[in-house]
């Protein structure tokens, strides 16, 4: 059977053509018209494949292909966008883009849209095989031009760091920052100094926070070129560790794993650094030690003092073996003992009221009449005696699991339990317990 043009779908084309300046665009047949008409009529040899050529001209007239900022360029993308284009026709793809940044740009938007991409000249068509090919290679070039663009602005960080010039935003505490390098603030050196040498005289972390916040000690106040501030804050925890393990106070500028030496003046001499680092990795030993022993916390993540702040599991072992756990408020951790009301609770007792009132709770006549049809609801096919046998064989099931399994229906039932000096809050989940009397259930259809 003959093919004609009414069986091969239309593709609707349309030509872009630029010039980068003015030359001889006064001529009565210019660079771009020619450009047009060499785009016309290939449209035009293509007519059998059903290619016709849209209504608009893309004429960009002296605008330069450095960059996508070109008007006519963006009103061919937009129509790209409304689906109005199929082919994009152009003399050289260098008169679409110079850039081999913008390049990917424009293929990933023609390939979202469906859009062929042609080059008269080049005999490249994203459509066949061999336009595939060459716009692969090209893509290759770009990323490889991508890469030294990235090699080039790191060798330049790197050559500035080993100059001494500070290319990292916010100076830490005890410098500010003077034609582009780092100058000691005597009074934040003073502050800096004072932490490390009592790390050194109290071995611990806690009592340079307090020690720090009871001589007024704060963070560093900045005001950033946009004008952003950031206002000064009491030290805790993290901004002491912090200040001890950098070592922009020995005078030197890090970049990736490389640090270069005496960039600026040192605030902390290598004797006392030393020294500092010792404690910090024989208190890390300890604490790693520590961390490896499991101890079953049941309300740990859930619970938050008076204070909004959440208190934390920890543990103690004294010398005849016995072991005390507690939950221990954040704030006490990262501020001392005087930045909170509750700086700790016995585990045991509260984890001992939490339960006791689950188990309360689930026996409540009035609360299994309200809870089991929603739970037959949403679990179609149950039987309202067997969820109800389930809910109140929870006390037996209970003392049988382990404290992983405890941990984990805990908070399937509880959302935060809040503990105040003459109070304690516990909030469910709207469908906790529905969603434990699903589970008991199932679990019992499939006994």
């Amino acid at each position: 059977m003959a093919i004609t043009t009414t069986d091969v779908k239309r593709l609707r084309c349309a030509v872009y053509a630029r010039k980068s300046n003015e030359e001889g665009l006064e001529r009565e047949y210019n660079s771009v018209e020619a450009q047009r008409d060499a785009g016309a009529s290939y449209i035009a040899a293509r007519r059998s494949d059903g290619w016709i050529p849209v209504s608009d001209d893309y004429d960009e007239l002296a605008v330069s292909a450095r960059d996508m900022n070109r008007p006519v360029l963006q009103r061919l993308l937009a129509d790209i966008r409304n689906g109005v284009i199929d082919v994009v026709v152009v003399y050289r793809l260098d008169r679409l883009t110079r850039s081999m940044r913008d390049f990917p740009v424009l293929i990933d938007l023609f390939d979202q849209h469906k859009v062929s991409l042609v080059s008269i000249t080049e005999n490249f068509n994203t459509k066949d095989a061999v336009g595939r090919m060459t716009l692969n290679m090209m893509m290759t070039f770009a990323q490889f031009e991508r890469e030294l663009a990235v090699d080039r602005v790191r060798d330049k960080m790197v050559a500035s760091k080993k100059k001494g010039l500070w290319m990292h935003g916010i100076p830490p505490l005890g410098y500010d920052i003077k034609d582009r390098r780092l100058a000691v603030n005597h009074l934040e050196a003073a502050q800096v100094r004072f932490i490390f040498q009592r790390l050194i005289e109290t071995q611990s972390i806690q009592a340079v926070v307090t020690d720090a916040n009871g001589m007024g000690y704060m963070s560093k106040a900045w005001t950033t070129r946009q004008g952003r501030v950031r206002d000064q804050q009491r030290h805790d925890k993290s901004t002491i560790h912090k200040i001890l393990h950098n070592r922009t106070y020995l005078g030197e500028l890090k970049h990736c794993d490389q640090y270069f030496t005496q960039c600026h003046p040192p605030i902390i001499d290598t004797a006392v650094w030393d020294k500092v680092q010792a404690i910090l990795a024989s208190n890390a030993t300890v604490r790693g030690n520590a961390s490896r022993t499991k101890v079953p916390f049941l309300l740990k993540g859930l619970i938050e003092g008076p204070d909004r702040r959440a208190m934390t599991p920890c543990h103690t072992t004294k010398r005849n073996g016995r072991m005390y756990r507690y939950y221990l408020s954040t704030a006490y951790i990262h501020e001392g003992a005087s930045a909170s009301t509750f700086p700790r609770l016995p585990a045991a007792e509260l984890e001992g009221i939490v339960v006791k009132y689950v188990r309360q709770m689930l026996n409540t006549p009035e609360l299994l009449a309200a809870i089991v049809p929603k739970a037959v609801e949403a679990m179609p096919g149950a039987d309202e005696a067997r969820i109800v046998l389930a809910l109140r064989q929870f006390d037996q099931v209970w003392d049988t699991l382990f404290p992983t399994e405890q941990h984990r229906l805990v908070r399937l039932l509880v959302e935060k339990i809040v503990v105040r000096p003459d109070a304690m809050e516990i909030r469910f989940h709207p469908n906790g317990v529905v969603s434990l009397a699903d589970e008991f259930a199932r679990q019992e259809i499939a006994a």
